[in-house]
């Protein structure tokens, strides 16, 4: 018999009974559950649960869907069911700092990172020859004052032409407007050049070897109206000492960066990141 995969992703206040009356469902639709995680925000009340699980071939998400709708309003769930077989699709911004992006491509190529990369997008030309070398559209659109309202639009609309299901910030140095992180929130990660807090503005490898840290990293978060605060997915530091270099502290952080970057798009991807007010649930 064949089977096909879903993954379920369920919150709600936290009360006797979810995880009976969600599998008792499962079951009765013939699903096979192959892999669960669940967990309890004792200070919100919340409860997340992840379950990825097989039905059999003909049993679409409509059917699981309905299959579900007693204990989805008898707990007052937020719900989320997937198909598992299919290729998340995203939308990759960058400037002119590409290692990121590059890590993302080959990730893509030998199989790590389930994902078809629909478009990139840039306000510099650096990556157009990556992209045409992938067979990736390459869309160049430089941002400035005057211009960043009407760019955001076509953005969101690329978006919502492409079907992207996210939209990664791969060292894109462009700051979105409040109306645009709004309209991307949750479906927008950006990979931040240090482990947060953070040193601000420009060269921050070069202001960290200048105040001899010794732990540099990097941190790969949800985009939000505040400025690199967004809820935090993935981070990683490395131990730096007095003998590196600022050039060798920047490729440090270049490593760091694809790597945070890359595994924060992977379990995004693979439904395993929940939000949580300001912080998110990470179900590895």
């Amino acid at each position: 018999m064949a089977f096909q995969t879903f993954i379920l992703v369920l919150s709600c206040d936290d009360k006797p009974g979810i995880v009976a009356a969600v599998t008792t469902e499962l079951s009765a639709a013939g699903a096979n559950i192959a892999e669960s995680n669940q967990f309890w925000d004792r200070q919100t009340n919340r409860f997340f649960m992840r379950i990825a699980f097989h039905v059999p071939d003909g049993v679409s998400r409509d059917d699981l869907e309905r299959a579900l709708k007693v204990p989805v309003d008898r707990f007052g769930m937020k719900v989320s069911i997937t198909d598992g077989g299919r290729k998340p699709r995203i939308l990759i911004l960058v400037s002119k700092f590409d290692h990121a992006l590059l890590h993302l491509i080959y990730q893509i190529r030998v199989g790590w990172l389930n994902a078809e990369v629909v478009a990139i997008v840039s306000n510099h030309t650096d990556s157009q020859r990556t992209a045409e070398l992938e067979g990736i559209p390459y869309h160049c659109w430089p941002v400035n004052r005057e211009n960043k309202a009407e760019q955001e639009e076509r953005l969101l609309q690329l978006a919502q032409e492409t079907g992207a299901d996210l939209v990664i910030l791969a060292r894109y140095m462009q700051v979105f407007s409040d109306n645009l992180s709004k309209r991307l929130y949750g479906k927008a990660i950006n990979i931040h050049h240090s482990f947060l807090p953070s040193f601000k503005g420009t060269k921050p490898y070069h202001q960290a070897h200048e105040r001899g840290v010794k732990l540099i990293g990097a941190t790969a978060h949800y985009v939000t109206q505040d400025l690199d605060e967004g809820p935090i997915i993935e981070q990683e530091t490395e131990r730096v000492t007095h003998a590196m270099s600022a050039e060798d502290f920047v490729a440090a952080g270049r490593d760091i960066e694809s790597r945070v970057l890359a595994r924060a798009v992977k379990l995004h991807l693979e439904d395993r990141v929940m939000l949580n007010g300001h912080k998110t649930v990470v179900f590895r």
